[in-house]
């Protein structure tokens, strides 16, 4: 991986094997990163990462405004989402197997007493995880019959920096294991968006038309994943 400085922007370079060159912010920090032909040299990256200079400014102001939770302490009457709701945690406390059971308008969370914060949080992700579990295989399902094309095997996974990846070697799909707070029809589009990936590797003109056949809305999925509040470990895509 190559780097190029602009100033206090430090730009990481990666060359492939690919016919245009994609820019790319990331937060939390708004890292930046170009890919770029393997054939241009670092100067012409250098100069076109200039002429996008007030574009990555504008992206790395946006992202340090967005809303941000504070870290969570897994206590009663703490806020935290699942698909797109914000419930209240109810913490119970008994001497069984912990649990967790989701009701009208609370997460309830069964715990033995004097259990940790790192105990509660680990209970209540494998919980997200499990809902993952049940939510993604549907999706795929669906999408597959519609697109004709399927992963061989995917995953949940906690993830910092992507809601999701695709590996087209192994046609393996790993998802953020935070989506399982974001809206059901965000979940979708994240499907849909690494499915496509088994088309095409590149985030390149073929990869938008395919999204804009397959999921005509896909801009305003992403554009609304992107506004919502995300945790202090923060990931976009």
């Amino acid at each position: 991986m190559e780097q190029i400085n602009l100033g206090e922007i430090t730009v990481d370079v990666e060359l492939k094997d690919i016919k245009h060159l994609h820019l790319s912010v990331y937060p939390p920090a708004g890292r930046v990163r170009i890919a770029a032909p393997q054939r241009i040299d670092l100067d012409t990256i250098r100069i076109y990462a200039i002429t996008k200079l007030g574009w990555i400014k504008s992206q790395q102001l946006k992202f340090a405004n967005q809303l941000r939770e504070s870290p969570r302490q897994y206590i009663n009457k703490e806020g935290h989402y699942y698909l797109g709701k914000r419930y209240l945690l109810k913490l119970i406390e008994h001497d069984g197997k912990p649990t967790v059971k989701l009701k009208h308008s609370a997460i309830e969370l069964y715990v033995r007493p004097e259990t940790s914060v790192a105990k509660r949080q680990e209970v209540l992700e494998e919980w997200y995880r499990g809902q993952l579990k049940l939510l993604v295989p549907q999706l795929i399902g669906k999408w597959a019959t519609i697109m004709q094309v399927a992963p061989e095997e995917h995953a949940i996974k906690k993830m910092k920096t992507k809601w999701g990846t695709c590996n087209t070697t192994a046609k393996r799909i790993w998802l953020n294991l935070e989506l399982a707070k974001k809206p059901y029809h965000c979940i979708e589009y994240i499907v849909v968006h690494e499915m496509v990936h088994l088309f095409e590797r590149s985030h390149n003109e073929r990869f938008i038309a395919l999204m804009d056949k397959f999921l005509p809305e896909w801009k305003h999925c992403r554009e609304e994943l992107n506004r919502l509040p995300v945790s202090h470990v923060d990931w976009k895509y």
